[in-house]
C-alpha cells in the first residue's frame, strides 16, 4: 500500500512529523514501512507556463517556436518539439537553471539558430512513470487546466514535492488497503483525532427504483449489493489534485468518472464500478454465479470463460462484469456516457480469490475483496462517489439506492482483565492507560473492576480473540517498552556440535580457496542416478515425479554438478570452481524410508590461476583439486589418515583418477572426468572429486598439539629413487617416514623424470628430507646413519636405487 503524505494530512494533523519520522512509528507499531520515496527529489525551477504563441520553427519540420508566459515581467521563447503543444495551453516548463530528474541542467541555448530558454515538460520528463502517465500525454508535454496560473510552481500542483511511504501489509491487516485506515492507525499512534470525508448527496426528484432493479440468486456470496444512478454526466478529465493523488498512489487516471471511481476505492478501501447505463441493454441487474463455459470479454479484451464458482454481475440474460475483479467491456465508460449505474457492493472473499486467481486477474479491488472490506463503508463509499461525480461530471444523482441486503454485521464485542494483559507482556500498564489505548484506537470500551468490555469496530476484521486485544495494547504501548528479562534457572550456552563445525569450516575453507557454492537438484532421471555413485545401489524412484527427468532420487551430487558446469560455459564463464555440500540417498529396503547421506562433491576447469599483468597462467589440473583437498583435509586435521590411491572410477579417465582414503577405508573419489562424458556434456577438462562428509565429520584424530619453535637448525637432503613406474610416489614417500624414525620431519616430492635417458619401464621420484632434533643441534653423523637407513629401506622394500 501507498501512502502519500500530503493526501494523508487531510485526515490527520500530522504537524511536526516528518515523513521519516513517520515511518519509523509507523514501523514500531507493527506495520513495516519499506521505503520512503520523496517524489521529485533533487528537481527544482519548474513552473507553470502560458503558451501565448506557438508556430513552426523557421529551420526544423519537427520543431515548435513557442512564446511562454512563466509569471515573470517579459515571456521567453522556447524550442519545443513536442508533437501537441499548441497555443493557449498551461504546460509545465523547465526555466534556465532549473534541474531534471537525472540532475539534467537547464541552460539557454540556440536550436537550429532560434534562441530557446528553457524547456517545456513532459510528465516522464519530472520523473512521472509512463506506465501512471493518462494516454492522451503519453507522448508528448503535459497540459494543466485553464486555470492554473502562470509562474505557479508545478511540482507542488503534481505533487511531486510529496513523500510516499510504502507499507508491507501483512494479510490480516487490510484495514490498512485506504487511506481512512492509514489514518486511522496514525491518529492512533500519535494520540490526535481522525477527520473524516463527508459525504452530502444532492438528490434529483427521480428516483433510481424506475431506472433499475436488483435481483441477487448468490446471497452467500454476495450479501450486500447496491447500486445508485447518476444522470447526464459529462466524461472529461478530472480536477488535477485527484490526477496527482492517483498517479502518487500508483494508479493512472483515465477520465473523471474512472478516476473518481479509483479515488474512492484508496480513500475508502471500498472497490467501486461504474457501468453505462445505455450500454446495458436492460433495466435489471442480477447478480448470479456463472454458468459453467460462460463467455464474458473484460475490460483488458481478453475473452475469458468462466466456471460454475464464479460470481458475475449480469443484465439478466449475459454477464457485463466479473464480480470483485474486473468489468465487461460491453459495459464500459466511455467518451459517449451520459447515464452511470454506481455499483458498491459486499462480496465474499473466497469467491473473489478462486475468481482472480482462475484468471490471473489480480487488480486492485480483488485485493482489497480476498482480504475482507469494512461492511459499514459500502454505503458511504457509494454517496461519496456520487457526490464527485455532482461535483466533477456535472452528474444528477437520481433518488434512492437500490439494493439487496442480507448482510448481518455487527461488531465482535470481547472481554479481557487487566491482570491477563500485563501477565502475557510482562508489564504494569494501568486500568487507566489500557482504555486510553482503546480510546486513540477508536475502540469503545468500558471497565469494571479490571474487566475491559471493547467493541471492535468492523473496519478491524482481523481482531477476534483476547488475544488480539492485547496485541493492540501492545502496538500502541510500544514493543520497544516492554521489559526484558533473563531467563532464569540452570542453562548452557549454545554452540555449534562437531559436525556443525566441520561443516562450517569445509564451506569457509572451499570458499577461501576460490570455490564458489553450488545447490543443485536432489532429483535426477534413471540414467544418471547411479553415475559416479560412491555406494553402488538401487536407486529410489518417487512414487509420483513431476517428470522423468527429476524422477529418481540421486546416488551422487556430480552428475548435478556437471550439468551446473556445462549450463555456464555455454554462457561464456570459461573458468570455475563449484562446490556442494548435500544428501544422497541410499536405498535400504524396499519398504523403509532411504538413508540420506551427507557428501562433499567439487568441480573444476578452467584457468585456475590467471595474471595477465605478469602473463601468468595456470590451467586447472588434477594436482589442483588434489591440491584442494589435501588443504581440507589439513584443516580438518585429517591429513595424516588420509590416503590417496591410483584407481579407475567409472566416469573418471582411467590414468587420471585415485580413490581417498580414510585410515584404510575409501571415503571419496578424484579425478578427471571421462573424456567421453565431457564430449557428450561439452565440457572443456574437468576436474572433480566427492566424499562422504559425514564419515569425514565422523573421525576423531589426535588431539591438536602446539610444540615450541625449533631452536637449532635442520638439515636438508635431497635424494632421487629410480623405481619401477609401478611403483607410487606415495608408497616410497611411507617407506621413508617410517624409515627416517623421530629426526625425520617432513618428506616432499619436488620432481619426477621418465625421459629418454631413463631405462624402459622406469622413473625416477625425486624426494626432499628435512632432518632436525628440537633439542640440539644435530651433527653429519647423525644424519647420516639416519639417512643411510632411509636409503636401505626404500632399496629392500621397493627396489629403488639411487640416481647417479
Amino acid at each position: 500500500m501507498f501512502v502519500s503524505y500530503k493526501w494523508l494530512q487531510d485526515y490527520v494533523d500530522l504537524e511536526g512529523v516528518k515523513a521519516l519520522e513517520l515511518a519509523e512509528k509507523i514501523t514500531r507499531s507493527g506495520i513495516e514501512v519499506e521505503g520512503v520515496e520523496v517524489k521529485g527529489e533533487g528537481v527544482k525551477g519548474i513552473v507553470v507556463g502560458h503558451v501565448l504563441e506557438c508556430e513552426k520553427h523557421p529551420n526544423a519540420e519537427k520543431l515548435n517556436k513557442t512564446l511562454v508566459d512563466i509569471g515573470e515581467e517579459n515571456p521567453v521563447q522556447i524550442i519545443c518539439g513536442a508533437p501537441n503543444v499548441a497555443k493557449g495551453q498551461k504546460v509545465a516548463v523547465a526555466t534556465v537553471g532549473a534541474v531534471l530528474p537525472g540532475n539534467f541542467k537547464i541552460k539557454r541555448a540556440k536550436l537550429r539558430g532560434e534562441e530557446s530558454n528553457g524547456m517545456i515538460c513532459s510528465l516522464q520528463e519530472l520523473g512521472i512513470e509512463s506506465k501512471l502517465v493518462q494516454k492522451e500525454y503519453s507522448e508528448g508535454i503535459f497540459v494543466f487546466p485553464n486555470d492554473a496560473e502562470p509562474g505557479t510552481d508545478a511540482l507542488t500542483l503534481l505533487y511531486l514535492d510529496d513523500k510516499v511511504l510504502e507499507l508491507g501489509l501483512t494479510p490480516n491487516r487490510s484495514d490498512c488497503l485506504s487511506m481512512l485506515g492509514v489514518a486511522y492507525e496514525v491518529a492512533a499512534i500519535l494520540g490526535r483525532e481522525v477527520k473524516l470525508p463527508s459525504a452530502e448527496v444532492q438528490e434529483s426528484s427521480e428516483k433510481a427504483s424506475d431506472y433499475v432493479s436488483v435481483k441477487v440468486d448468490a446471497y452467500s456470496q454476495s450479501p450486500l449489493y447496491t447500486l445508485r444512478v447518476i444522470k447526464n454526466v459529462k466524461i472529461g478529465p478530472s480536477p488535477l489534485w485527484m490526477q496527482a493523488r492517483l498517479m502518487s498512489e500508483g494508479i493512472r487516471p483515465h477520465n473523471n468518472i474512472v478516476d473518481i471511481t479509483n479515488y474512492i476505492l484508496l480513500e475508502y478501501g471500498q472497490p467501486l464500478h461504474a457501468f453505462d447505463y445505455d450500454k446495458l441493454g436492460s433495466r435489471e441487474i442480477v447478480v448470479r454465479l456463472a454458468h459453467d463455459n460462460e463467455k464474458i470479454m473484460t475490460l483488458d479484451q481478453a475473452e475469458r470463460t468462466l466456471k460454475t464458482n464464479h460470481l458475475v454481475i449480469t443484465n439478466g440474460k449475459e454477464p457485463v462484469a466479473l464480480a470483485g475483479v474486473m468489468g465487461g467491456a460491453n459495459s464500459e465508460v466511455g467518451e459517449m456516457t451520459t447515464t452511470v449505474l454506481l455499483e458498491s457492493a459486499y462480496f465474499d472473499g473466497q469467491t473473489i480469490r478462486n475468481a482472480s486467481k482462475d484468471h490471473g486477474l489480480r487488480s486492485e479491488a480483488s485485493a482489497r475483496f480476498e482480504k475482507g472490506v469494512d461492511p459499514n463503508r459500502v454505503h458511504a463509499a457509494s454517496n461519496k462517489a456520487a457526490q464527485l461525480m455532482a461535483e466533477y461530471a456535472g452528474g444528477e444523482v437520481l433518488e434512492g439506492i437500490v439494493e439487496i441486503n442480507t448482510l448481518r454485521s455487527e461488531p465482535v464485542i470481547l472481554t479481557i482483565t487487566n491482570e491477563k494483559i500485563n501477565r502475557v507482556l510482562g508489564t504494569q500498564i494501568t486500568a487507566e492507560e489500557v482504555v486510553a489505548i482503546f480510546n486513540r484506537l477508536q475502540f469503545k470500551i468500558s471497565e469494571e473492576n479490571g474487566t475491559f468490555t471493547v467493541e471492535v469496530p468492523t473496519r478491524r476484521g482481523d481482531i477476534t480473540i483476547e488475544e488480539d486485544l492485547i496485541e493492540e495494547v501492545a502496538r500502541i504501548y510500544g514493543y520497544d517498552r516492554l521489559p526484558s528479562t533473563l531467563p532464569k534457572g540452570a542453562a548452557t550456552p549454545g554452540r555449534l556440535n562437531e559436525a556443525q563445525l566441520k561443516r562450517r569450516i569445509t564451506k569457509r575453507f572451499l570458499e577461501g580457496a576460490g570455490l564458489h557454492q553450488a545447490v543443485t537438484y536432489s532429483l535426477t532421471s534413471s540414467e544418471k542416478a547411479g553415475k559416479f555413485a560412491l555406494d553402488k545401489r538401487e536407486p529410489i524412484r518417487l512414487a509420483m515425479p513431476m517428470s522423468e527427468e527429476r524422477s529418481y532420487l540421486r546416488l551422487s551430487i556430480l552428475p548435478q554438478m556437471l550439468e551446473a558446469v556445462s549450463y555456464n560455459l555455454a554462457r561464456k564463464s570459461d573458468s570455475l570452481a563449484l562446490y556442494e555440500l548435500g544428501a544422497v540417498f541410499l536405498k535400504t529396503t524396499d519398504h523403509d524410508q532411504p538413508k540420506e547421506e551427507e557428501h562433499l562433491a567439487g568441480a573444476i576447469t578452467g584457468l585456475w590461476h590467471s595474471h595477465p599483468w605478469q602473463g601468468e597462467k595456470k590451467p586447472a589440473d588434477f594436482y589442483t583439486a588434489k591440491g584442494v583437498l589435501e588443504g581440507l583435509f589439513a584443516k580438518l586435521g585429517v591429513e595424516q589418515a588420509v590416503q590417496f590411491r591410483a584407481k579407475a572410477f567409472d566416469g573418471l579417465h582411467p590414468g587420471r583418477s585415485a580413490e581417498i582414503l580414510l585410515e584404510g577405508n575409501v571415503i571419496g573419489c578424484l579425478g578427471q572426468v571421462h573424456p567421453r562424458i565431457e564430449k557428450e556434456l561439452d565440457l572443456k577438462e574437468t576436474y572433480v572429486f566427492e566424499l562422504n562428509a559425514e564419515a569425514l565429520y565422523a573421525y576423531k584424530g589426535e588431539p591438536l598439539h602446539y610444540t615450541q619453535i625449533p631452536r637449532f637448525p635442520s638439515i636438508t637432503r635431497d635424494i632421487a629413487l629410480v623405481v619401477d613406474r609401478s611403483v607410487s610416489a606415495d608408497t616410497l614417500k611411507q617407506i621413508i617416514m617410517e624409515a627416517g624414525g623421530k629426526l625425520l620431519k617432513e618428506v616432499s616430492i619436488f620432481d619426477l623424470y621418465e625421459g629418454e635417458h631413463m631405462e624402459e619401464g622406469k622413473k625416477s621420484i625425486a624426494f626432499s628430507l628435512t632432518y632436525l632434533d628440537p633439542e640440539k643441534t644435530l651433527t653429519d653423523e647423525e644424519v647420516v646413519a639416519v639417512h643411510t637407513k632411509v636409503l636401505s629401506a626404500v632399496s629392500e622394500k621397493a627396489g629403488a636405487e639411487l640416481r647417479g
